[in-house]
């Protein structure tokens, strides 16, 4: 009798430890009735603080809205850094990663991702006084970027004798080119280009170098092995590329028009690019 209840117990036990046991994420974002979705909110055109309402906006978050949409349930969002995104993902803390991440094999061991939502690059930023034409002329000299991002790895790949100074956000790294802290600023080229866009008559001090350090496929982050959320997420995407609301979505946040002023879109929601 004994070892009969402790067997009953024992495949209890072995039943709620199971995998196949563990909630389904999907199901418990349709129960609770609200997807949880982290944010950069200091990346602008892909998720910044409008100063007029003070709320988040921006194409990752457009990107949230549609997939909410699609579940019937409410967006909340939850600002995040860039070295907090993955963590907070892995810990439950959020249900969605919509905040600049770059798919690349690395993060792959971590978490899952979505379909490409946009194709980018890495450049560099430099003062035009500073007399640097070329990336490889960043040896031994001081080059600012964003903590927890692919940037660092990336400038440090290109240039391994540069000295790399990491900030919490890219706009504190921004600031720093502009005070004098760094002869250099990496960032993605959409937010180059915005940062760009924002310095009025003192653009005439500043240059983008042409080099590209890497290109960055971005997609949303997903936990590992939710096999339900990603097709739903993966769905809600096909559908923004078919009905041409994806591409709307793009030239509203980064065409002729904003700060960024590109003026087409290179690739299409349908495929799973990875970087390296």
């Amino acid at each position: 009798m004994r070892y009969a209840r402790f067997m009953t117990s024992f495949i209890l036990l072995a039943t709620l430890l199971s995998p196949l046991a563990k909630a389904d994420q999907l199901a418990d974002i349709k129960k609770k009735g609200e997807i949880v979705v982290g944010v950069l909110g200091t990346d602008e055109p892909n998720s910044f603080i409008d100063p007029a309402t003070r709320k988040i906006v921006g194409y990752d978050v457009d990107l949230s809205e549609a997939i909410a949409k699609k579940l019937g349930v409410k967006l909340t969002l939850k600002q995040l850094s860039v070295a907090a995104r993955i963590p907070e993902l892995e810990q439950g803390r959020i249900d969605l990663l919509a905040a600049s991440l770059t798919h690349n094999k690395e993060r792959e061991a971590k978490i899952d991702f979505s379909l490409t939502t946009l194709v980018t690059g890495q450049r560099v930023m430099v003062r035009k006084d500073s007399g640097i034409t070329a990336v490889s002329q960043l040896a031994g000299k001081k080059v600012l970027t964003v903590k927890g991002g692919t940037q660092e790895p990336n400038i440090r790949k290109a240039v391994p004798t540069a000295d790399v100074v990491t900030f919490e956000t890219s706009l504190q790294a921004f600031i720093g080119l502009q005070q004098g802290k760094g002869l250099g600023y990496v960032n993605d080229e959409v937010s180059l280009f915005n940062n760009y866009g924002k310095l009025g008559d003192a653009q005439k001090d500043y240059v983008i170098l042409p080099q590209n350090l890497s290109i960055e496929p971005l997609a949303l982050g997903i936990r590992k092995g939710e096999l339900g959320l990603k097709k739903l997420v993966d769905d809600a995407l096909r559908e923004l590329e078919k009905s041409g609301e994806a591409e709307k979505l793009f030239f509203k946040w980064y065409g002729p028009n904003s700060k960024v002023k590109f003026d087409k879109r290179t690739f299409r929601i349908d495929s799973d690019k990875v970087d390296g």
